[in-house]
C-alpha cells in the first residue's frame, strides 16, 4: 500500500494492488496481547514521519490515539488509510505465478491473468513462519499462530527464540504468572548494536524490567535447540550442547519467517544470505521490470525490516519506474524533505539507518 501511493505520487495512474486475503489482514492475525515495538507519535507538523505510517500525511498515532497500536488497530489504520488514498485494491486476490513475456509480465491469479509492464512484490512475511529450524521443530506451535496468550492452557511453558517474539510471549505468559523457560542461540537482550535489526528494541527490554518477567521467566542464552522430541505425553527439549528439558505443552517456537520472497525465488538473483540480489532500485538483477518492497529487502550489510527503514525505499521504486514510463515524477520531490530516499543508497550510512 505504502509503496502504491509513492507511484500515484509519481503521476502512475494504471495500478492495482493484489491482496491475497484483506486489508491488514497479517496485522490483524498478530496475538491479541501483541503491540508494536516502535512507538507512534504524531510528529507530521514538525517535518518528521511517524515510525510506523506508511505513506506522508498520515499517522498511526493520530488516527488511533495510541502510542503502541494491537495488531488488530493498525488493520484498521491500513483500511482508513487505503479508503482515504483511494487506492486500487482488490481484495481476496491469489496470485498463482508470475511470467515474463517480452516486455510485459503476465501474473496469473485464481480469477483472471493480469497484464503488467512492472511488478512489485511486498507480500510480506507473518503468513510464512519459519517451521524446519531443527529436528522436531514441527512438533512446535509457532507464535504466529496463536490468537491470545491468555487463551493458551498450561502452567509452564518453553519458548524457543529470543528476540522480539519470544520475548514477547514470555512477557504476556509472565503476565499471568505462568512460569516460562526462553532459549536463544545467541544472547539478543545483552547485544551492543543500536541497530533493533540486531538487537533487542527498548520496548522489549523496557518489559523485561518488570517484576513478574524476572520472577516467572528463565532465560537460557546461547543455547542451540537440537531437536524437539514428542515421548509418553511429554515434549523433550534438547540442546546442542547435551542439556535437556521436558514441557507438558508443544513448545512455542519464535524463530522468525521465511518471508514471502521465497514464493517468487526464481525470479531473483540470491545473495550469499539467501535474501534477493537487488540492483540500487531494488530491482531484480535477473528479471528487469520487477522490484521487491518490504522487510526482505537488503542492502549490503544493511537490513531493512521496520516500517520506517523499508519505507525509505518506496519512493526509490516510484521513481524508477515512473522514470521508465517516461513520467517526470515532480511530485516525489517533496519525499526528500521527509527524509526518504529518491536516488541512490548514498543517504543510507550505519548513522542514517539506525
Amino acid at each position: 500500500m505504502g509503496v502504491a501511493i509513492a507511484l500515484k505520487d509519481a503521476g502512475v495512474e494504471n495500478s492495482v494492488v493484489l491482496e491475497r486475503r484483506t486489508v491488514g489482514s497479517s496485522f490483524a492475525a498478530w496475538p491479541k496481547e501483541t503491540r508494536f515495538i516502535t512507538p507512534s507519535f504524531a510528529t507530521n507538523s514538525i517535518g518528521m514521519l511517524d515510525l510506523n505510517s506508511i505513506a506522508i500525511g498520515v499517522s498511526p498515532a493520530f488516527s488511533l490515539k495510541v502510542e503502541h497500536p494491537t495488531g488488530r488497530d493498525y488493520a484498521a489504520h491500513l483500511r482508513g488509510v487505503a479508503a482515504f488514498f483511494n487506492l486500487p485494491i482488490r481484495e481476496r486476490a491469489s496470485v498463482l505465478r508470475i511470467t515474463k513475456h517480452g516486455e510485459d509480465f503476465l501474473i496469473d491469479t485464481a480469477e483472471e491473468t493480469l497484464r503488467a509492464k512492472h511488478v512489485i512484490w511486498a507480500g510480506g512475511e507473518f503468513q510464512y513462519p519459519r517451521l524446519n529450524g531443527f529436528v522436531g521443530s514441527e512438533l512446535c506451535r509457532h507464535t504466529a499462530t496463536i490468537g491470545s496468550y491468555q487463551q493458551l492452557e498450561g502452567d509452564e511453558f518453553v519458548i524457543i527464540g529470543g528476540c522480539e517474539s519470544g520475548v514477547d510471549a514470555a512477557y504476556h505468559l509472565a503476565y499471568q504468572d505462568r512460569r516460562v523457560r526462553l532459549f536463544d542461540r545467541g544472547c539478543p537482550w545483552q547485544e551492543e548494536s543500536s541497530d533493533p535489526s540486531a538487537a533487542l528494541s527498548t520496548y522489549s527490554l523496557e518489559r523485561m524490567k518488570e517484576e513478574w518477567f524476572e520472577r516467572y521467566v528463565e532465560m537460557f542464552s546461547n543455547a542451540l535447540i537440537a531437536s524437539v522430541m514428542h515421548i509418553d505425553d511429554r515434549y523433550e527439549v534438547t540442546t546442542s550442547d547435551g542439556r535437556w528439558f521436558h514441557t507438558d505443552i508443544p513448545p512455542l517456537l519464535a524463530g522468525g519467517f521465511e518471508g514471502s520472497h521465497r514464493l517468487v525465488a526464481d525470479l531473483f538473483e540470491r545473495r550469499q544470505d539467501g535474501f534477493p540480489l537487488l540492483n540500487d532500485n531494488d530491482e531484480s538483477t535477473l528479471v528487469p521490470g520487477l522490484f521487491l518492497c518490504g522487510p526482505a529487502v537488503r542492502h549490503g550489510d544493511h537490513v531493512f525490516c521496520f516500517i520506517y527503514k523499508y519505507r525509505q525505499r518506496f519512493a526509490v521504486v516510484a521513481k524508477a519506474i515512473a522514470t521508465s514510463l517516461g513520467l517526470p515524477a515532480e511530485r516525489l520531490e517533496h519525499y526528500r524533505n521527509w527524509g526518504m530516499y529518491l536516488d541512490d543508497l548514498s543517504c543510507c550510512g550505519e548513522e542514517c539507518v539506525c
